[in-house]
């Protein structure tokens, strides 16, 4: 192990994280300092992509706010998210769907990954 992952192992505060992928829909709550106030904002989307491995791990969520196309980019183990949720889990066949930036309306939606538990 090299010196510069010893010393992300060292400082990385690991949070439980539910596992998510590229098509779940999240919702994220986020904390927001303003001047000495601090407060939670919620961003629910589509996750686009997830990139990166350890420290440096991101993930990019989607949604629309009004007609307008809203994406954020955040760490996976950043100190202002206060907790992820995944809200549903979609069926896509890719790692980075991107494409979803050009469809719009009922072509945008994502059908839902069924999870069938065999019983004996």
């Amino acid at each position: 192990m090299d010196a510069i992952q010893l010393v992300q192992n060292e400082f990385l505060t690991k949070k439980e994280v539910p596992a998510f992928k590229a098509g779940d829909t999240v919702t994220v709550d986020y904390k927001i300092k303003e001047g000495n106030k601090e407060r939670i904002q919620s961003f629910k989307g589509v996750v686009i992509q997830r990139n990166g491995v350890g420290a440096t791990e991101t993930f990019t969520i989607r949604k629309m706010s009004g007609n307008v196309g809203v994406e954020r980019i955040i760490p996976v183990h950043s100190p202002f998210i206060d907790g992820i949720t995944v809200n549903k889990h979609g069926k896509v066949r890719r790692a980075r769907i991107f494409y979803l930036r050009q469809l719009t309306g009922k072509k945008a939606r994502i059908k839902e990954r069924r999870h069938f538990e065999h019983s004996k």
